[in-house]
């Protein structure tokens, strides 16, 4: 919120009408009023991205109050999808935002047994903990938070599964980008891309993911 929403070449406050999604980047030709400069493509594909989950989400979940944690742990992931990107950083105040509200709408919409989210919680923080520690530093402080925030959200089974789809995307991406030449070994790179395409493809499909890993065993 502050400070407010300016180009970060010219340092010009950005108007009303320079901040509708998508809409604006395309009527300004992906550049800056001011002085010119381009606007990254990161914006309005992040933009367009959160409508489009905003959209299908009642699809997916259903039109119940689940609908509205859905609408806020996609905000969240968005946030944090640009912020790692950007800067490689998921911001405390962002989780700790979130963590109120969240706490807030599980006590309206809670899980059944309640206690899944507090299990949720603690097995999102222990299990990238570890691997923090084992690693020596290979998990970053943000993520750990992230992941027990996750875990109160999505339930103990819901975010092994989101820890599972993230390390499997983030190997993914990070093979790509090392066939690009965009990600050396042993540099850091971002994975709150990674846990946001693994915690919605957990949140959205898990359940089914599961029905059918049993099916395959018991076949």
């Amino acid at each position: 919120m502050f400070p407010r929403s300016h180009c970060p070449r010219c340092k010009r406050q950005l108007t009303a009408r320079e901040l509708i999604p998508v809409v604006s980047y395309v009527w300004q030709g992906g550049k800056c009023r001011g002085c010119g400069e381009r606007i990254s493509l990161l914006y309005p594909f992040v933009e367009l991205s959160t409508a489009i989950l905003f959209t299908i989400s009642p699809l997916l979940v259903g039109w119940s109050k689940e609908l509205i944690v859905c609408w806020t742990l996609i905000s969240l992931l968005m946030i944090i999808f640009v912020s790692d990107i950007r800067y490689m950083i998921i911001p405390d105040k962002v989780l700790l935002v979130f963590a109120a509200i969240f706490l807030l709408e599980r006590l309206f919409i809670p899980f059944i047994p309640w206690r899944d989210a507090l299990v949720g919680a603690a097995a999102g923080f222990l299990l990238l903990f570890l691997i923090a520690v084992i690693s020596k530093g290979g998990m970053g402080g943000g993520d750990i938070k992230l992941f027990a925030l996750l875990g109160f959200v999505l339930g103990w089974k819901t975010v092994l599964l989101a820890f599972f789809f993230s390390t499997f995307y983030g190997t993914v991406i990070g093979l790509i980008g090392m066939a690009l030449g965009k990600v050396r070994r042993r540099e850091p790179m971002p994975f709150g891309p990674a846990i946001v395409l693994g915690s919605l493809t957990a949140y959205f499909f898990g359940q089914d993911i599961v029905e059918w890993y049993k099916q395959m065993i018991f076949f």
